[in-house]
């Protein structure tokens, strides 16, 4: 079983051994990684679409992210298991579990440390150990540059992060009878339920896309909007969706095929009167 707190414990041994390679953006992603596993019920392997990381952490460049996603993996801290085939899809990922001590170098600094410059003293049991008074000059320059970065760039993206961790985990039971302006807006976000029907439609017709997909939501919503529907479940909706979807594609599918079979016959009629009209000639 996964633990955040040994998770979270691993990466800062790595990140403290190897200043030279982790910037905060690895942190955030890795972080998120974690958070995002939790909340999904810790699966052993899970999608992490693009995306919703992107936005979430209010990374603007795909080229930035997958980066440091890819460093991470190469690190060792995520298995990929499937890669994505563009940024709006999901990857495919684990979290790797690492078996070993953890008497990192990290740990035996700040025990050394602690011994070294802590003292007991007789006033308050509640102070039997103070705080370390004094670190190696180069690590405590590490240690303050790394902070320093993150919390820039916490500053930095702190509303995107606000704003995309609100209209991403505030989530609504799906059991909950709420009006339809906000199904919309749940149902935008439901980032899972939405690629799990790209991808099965996909396999019959590979131009069903996000745009596609999104432009079918938007005709549904308005359409039980003008049936004077003003309240219902996620569930139910998400029901009525797929049912609606399928009618519908249906549909087209069979417009299409009755405008290919309707230019062929057309072809026909036309080639035999051709060929009725050169033999009455002879």
């Amino acid at each position: 079983m996964l633990n955040s707190y040994e998770l979270s414990r691993q990466w800062f041994d790595f990140s403290f051994e190897n200043p030279e390679k982790v910037k905060p953006n690895h942190t955030a992603i890795y972080f998120f990684i974690i958070e995002h596993c939790n909340r999904l019920g810790w699966k052993e392997r899970f999608g992490l679409p693009t995306t919703m990381a992107m936005e979430a952490l209010g990374i603007k460049s795909y080229n930035t992210y997958i980066k440091c996603f890819n460093d991470l993996v190469e690190w060792k801290f995520i298995k990929l298991i499937e890669k994505s085939k563009n940024q709006y899809s999901s990857n495919i990922i684990a979290i790797s579990k690492f078996n070993k001590a953890l008497d990192k170098a990290l740990d035996k600094a700040l025990i050394n440390h602690s011994t070294k410059h802590c003292r007991i003293t007789q006033q308050s049991i509640d102070s039997i150990i103070k705080q370390i008074n004094q670190l190696n000059n180069k690590t405590i320059k590490q240690i303050n540059n790394k902070t320093i970065e993150f919390c820039n760039f916490l500053k930095v993206n702190e509303q995107n992060i606000f704003r995309s961790s609100v209209s991403l985990f505030n989530v609504i039971d799906h059991e909950t009878i709420i009006t339809i302006k906000e199904i919309e807006k749940n149902l935008k976000n439901e980032f899972t339920w939405r690629e799990n029907i790209i991808k099965n439609y996909r396999e019959v017709n590979k131009d069903f896309d996000e745009n596609v997909f999104n432009s079918y939501l938007e005709q549904f919503i308005k359409l039980i909007s003008s049936d004077g529907e003003e309240y219902k479940t996620i569930q139910d909706t998400k029901k009525h969706f797929n049912r609606w979807l399928k009618i519908e594609i249906k549909k087209k599918n069979d417009t299409n095929n009755n405008e290919k079979n309707g230019a062929s016959n057309d072809f026909r009629r036309r080639t035999f009167e051709r060929v009725s009209g050169t033999h009455s000639n002879k």
